[in-house]
């Protein structure tokens, strides 16, 4: 497997592996990563798709990535995606996955035309004081010093950040700034986590920096990431007799770990309560997707609170990760993630409205119709001064194909699930469903004698709790996640967030992506080159760009620097007037 950029092996065909014929593939999951994986086999490994098997433990596929209606209780979007137009291998994938709405035309096709006709923008990043705009006004509001410690971050070796958490970089000069506001809404980060993680992010998204304060460099699909995503990949497979098992629980996969050599041996399988077991030869491959973000998962709903389950147990990603790298060190380390679900939890609620009477205050904030069929939010609104600093957005209306039209669905979340609420003297992950539609309905400015009855009566709300939703943001080193084909692997590759790529980074649909391409062009040795991780870190323009609109506009003369500095600055600026540096400088309006 090896990297490459550019439109040469971009639009290449592979020739077929050699031995693929002989070869079967079992997949764990149904996630992004593992349905990546599976459509790779079938495009450019060729491989016949009743060789290939995917197991996923509950009745339907998507993983994380999941979008559904469910029967007395309503609709559940545990999280979103945001995409940018550099998400190298989703493009290169769904360029050829067909659209399951539009004969003749990919995924790719209808995602492109959607958002070149309707680009996304925020009109209001942030409220505060019971709905009102909290004046962000597209500014990051860092000081020079703020700049300094993220400049910091960004030069610091990899090596030097391991196991370091981001307040061991960043102060209050940082962390009280628009910027973090920005950042860790977006991102979801906490200030405890991991400091390599954030530097991966501020070098993966340096070309976006100027987009963060009002979202223009996002991109979302049409409707929910199930419907919009990991159903076409599904289509795609099972035209191609791709072997979906549902209701099948991996529990162990077993090795045989030589010094050189690593080889997966057998699968231990709970299918509908049975216990089975698929034993394996070098030429069948096994892709495993080990973790879990959405692990432990629970549903409330209207009038219940979504239960805090943090035991794990047999039969889900994080066991069977245990179970796999109790038996080499290269397998990783997964309790350096999952060790404390108070660090890695936070809690969403999906809130359909049933009449149109909280519709003026939605309307009134995001300054969009949100029956319009275009963006709404454009984004989260971050309720600056919410104690469960809640967000909340509105992608475009419907969010699902069989959605009534006159009802719309907010996706409501909140990074503090343990602290009381500010209309709802109760901490989140306590509340009903209608408890939290309550405390959103408060901060967009409803009068108070109205609230319980819009939360009762014109909505539904159903809350769900993830305790490891930010597990793979946890402080970590090079080893704790094993690499996609681990040193001396012969018939198996891990997917998903926690394996471990070069450059990209986590909580993305990229990064899941990724991984499964890379597995399947390692194990299969297919003759195409992987596309990099988008080089925007190495362009001296982006790096100019991201420098001037970090400060706001305030070029690097502006500075506030001591004697000596504003010497040597001024002799470097004499040095270069009338070169082709002073003119780049002058372009991205440094000087």
């Amino acid at each position: 497997m090896y990297y490459s950029s550019g439109n040469y092996e971009a639009f290449a065909r592979p020739q077929k592996p050699e031995g693929v014929d002989r070869k079967s593939a079992y997949i764990i999951g149904t996630g992004l990563a593992a349905l990546t994986a599976a459509c790779y086999l079938v495009r450019d490994g060729q491989m016949k798709g009743e060789h290939i098997h995917i197991f996923e433990k509950d009745p339907i596929p998507g993983g994380a990535c999941d979008g559904w209606k469910f029967e007395n209780v309503g609709y559940v979007m545990r999280g979103g995606r945001e995409m940018d137009n550099h998400f190298e291998v989703m493009w290169d994938l769904f360029h050829s996955i067909p659209s399951i709405e539009t004969e003749g035309v990919s995924v790719l096709d209808e995602y492109y035309w959607l958002n070149k006709k309707d680009p996304n923008y925020s009109l209001c990043r942030a409220t505060v004081d019971r709905g009102q705009d909290a004046h962000t006004d597209g500014k990051f509001d860092v000081s020079d010093k703020a700049a300094m410690e993220i400049m910091r971050l960004f030069f610091t070796p990899d090596e030097d950040l391991y196991d370091k958490r981001i307040t061991d970089y960043f102060d209050d000069e940082v962390l009280n700034s628009n910027f973090w506001l920005y950042w860790r809404t977006m991102f979801a980060f906490e200030n405890w986590h991991s400091a390599l993680e954030m530097k991966r992010y501020i070098k993966r998204f340096i070309h976006h920096i100027g987009g963060l304060p009002d979202f223009k460099a996002l991109r979302f699909t049409r409707y929910n990431q199930y419907e919009s995503m990991i159903l076409p990949m599904v289509r795609y497979l099972e035209k191609h007799s791709v072997q979906f098992h549902y209701n099948t629980k991996v529990v162990n996969v077993e090795f045989d770990i030589q010094p050189e050599r690593k080889l997966a041996k057998r699968i231990e399988l709970l299918r509908e309560g049975e216990r089975e077991f698929v034993d394996l030869t070098e030429n069948d491959l096994v892709f495993i997707t080990n973790g879990g973000c959405v692990e432990n998962s629970s549903m409330g709903s209207q009038n219940a609170p979504a239960p805090y389950n943090t035991e794990i147990k047999p039969g889900g990603g994080w066991d069977m990760w245990r179970k796999i790298a109790a038996q080499d060190p290269a397998f990783g380390n997964p309790d350096k993630f999952c060790y404390d679900p108070e660090q890695t939890n936070w809690m969403s609620a999906t809130v359909e409205t049933l009449d149109q009477r909280i519709i003026p205050y939605i309307t009134k904030i995001c300054k969009r119709d949100p029956f319009s069929g275009g963006v709404v939010t454009g984004g989260i609104v971050t309720v600056k001064d919410s104690s469960w600093l809640l967000s909340w957005t509105i992608n475009r209306q419907p969010q699902f194909r069989d959605q009534p039209k006159d009802h719309c669905l907010v996706w409501v979340y909140a990074l503090f699930s343990d602290v009381p609420g500010d209309y709802v003297k109760k901490p989140m992950r306590d509340c009903t469903g209608k408890e939290i539609c309550m405390e959103w309905l408060y901060h967009l400015g409803v009068p108070e004698d109205q609230i319980e009855e819009l939360a009762s009566a014109s909505a539904n709300t159903v809350p769900v709790m993830m305790p490891y939703i930010d597990a793979f943001f946890m402080p970590r080193n090079d080893t704790d996640r094993p690499k996609v084909v681990p040193d001396g692997a012969v018939n198996f590759a891990f997917l998903g967030q926690f394996a471990e790529t070069a450059r990209d980074t986590i909580f993305t649909t990229e990064y899941s992506m990724r991984t499964g391409m890379e597995a399947v062009y390692t194990l299969l040795d297919v003759d195409r080159g992987v596309p990099e991780v988008w080089g925007s870190t190495y362009d001296v323009r982006d790096l100019l760009d991201a420098t001037v609109k970090l400060r706001d506009g305030k070029k690097i003369t502006e500075m506030d620097l001591g004697l000596k500095e504003k010497l040597v600055l001024h002799e470097a600026l004499k040095k270069i007037a009338g070169t082709d540096i002073e003119k780049l400088l002058r372009e991205h309006l440094v000087i």
